[in-house]
């Protein structure tokens, strides 16, 4: 009898799953005309070409053929347009110049405090309800998301290096500290607030203070300030070993990318965990680069898009948004010889 009970309250719930995904469809339908022939301004970083020819020459194209949208990309730093958004929201826009962002962790929550997106939208796309677990997206960097961000892909923070150069790899920080110091000037990283900068920071923070699960939920200022003299005082010794004897640094990762190139320096990183495949492909790192992770982990996140609460084209911005999830644009993009990007 349970037995019965439970495969009977499973068909209800598939059964209820399925008529809210048919209902969600039905409504897009109607979204879907509505975007016909329009133009989408999708403003994102720029700062990776393997990205940029992705959506130039794979997103484009399709939301053009498949639904006669054509998608502008528009490159910009978030805190950048984050901070035009405010501006346009002071000044009372109602039809501003942006469509889609890509989005996530604190210029997300900087943008949904004040009132700068519009949503909720994650839940009017059919392949978000279709192939989204919302448990997995419901927090950016610990900030709810509440369906005004829509998950595009994951990446991963990784350690890149020649391993025709390099052999015996730093892969703890204790590690790395030791290897700067009988290498100096050979190591270094962005300046903050470079966001791959800030997560290397971020790791070092967790690795000499104890982990990051202290940290989980509300900021605790008498925690930080009891921690933060063992992470500084590592920053600090690290600091006259760096490239350029840490009298500066590169001003963003695409600097410290060519140093790396040039072989001034011998480790790099970066957040997207395929960008050295990428650029291997590309013929501009050599095949004997690889990258490794620290033993005490390696931050990942999810990263998204969101519209705008003065967009002009809501509805074809939805509608890439609901392409960008689909099982071909994700495996389109988890392809290295594209991206290499996680799939949500």
């Amino acid at each position: 009898m349970k037995k019965i009970i439970s495969f009977l309250l499973l068909l209800l719930l598939v059964s209820c799953g399925s008529k809210k995904q048919s209902e969600v469809s039905a409504n897009f339908n109607e979204v879907i005309k509505k975007a016909e022939n329009s133009t989408v301004r999708f403003v994102m970083w720029g700062g990776s070409s393997a990205v940029n020819k992705w959506v130039d020459s794979y997103v484009a194209p399709e939301v053009k053929k498949r639904y006669n949208i054509t998608l502008v990309r528009v490159p910009a730093d978030a805190s950048v347009f984050v901070n035009k958004l405010l501006s346009e929201k002071n000044a009372g826009s109602v039809k501003g110049s942006m469509d889609i962002i890509w989005i996530n962790g604190e210029n997300f929550k900087n943008a949904k405090e004040n009132g700068l997106l519009w949503g909720p939208v994650a839940d009017k796309l059919p392949n978000f309800t279709a192939f989204v677990d919302p448990e997995t997206v419901k927090y950016d960097f610990g900030f709810p998301v509440e369906g005004y961000e829509v998950p595009y892909g994951r990446a991963q923070f990784v350690f890149v290096y020649d391993s025709a150069k390099l052999t015996d790899i730093p892969d703890s920080y204790e590690k790395l500290l030791k290897w700067v110091k009988n290498n100096p000037g050979k190591f270094t990283y962005p300046q903050p607030p470079d966001f791959t900068a800030s997560a290397f920071i971020r790791q070092v923070f967790y690795s000499e203070t104890g982990g990051h699960k202290q940290y989980e939920g509300k900021f605790d200022k008498v925690l930080f300030d009891q921690t933060k003299s063992s992470w500084l005082k590592y920053l600090t010794e690290l600091s006259p070993y760096l490239w350029n004897n840490g009298a500066n640094y590169p001003k963003d990762i695409a600097a410290l990318d060519t140093l790396f190139e040039r072989g001034e320096v011998l480790i790099n990183m970066n957040y997207n965990q395929a960008d050295a495949q990428n650029r291997i492909l590309a013929g501009r790192y050599p095949s004997t680069v690889k990258t490794f992770v620290m033993r005490e982990g390696s931050i990942y996140n999810t990263h998204f898009t969101a519209i705008p609460f003065n967009a002009a084209n809501k509805e074809g911005a939805m509608v890439v948004q609901n392409f960008l999830l689909s099982p071909e644009a994700q495996l389109s993009k988890n392809d290295p010889a594209n991206w290499g990007d996680f799939t949500v």
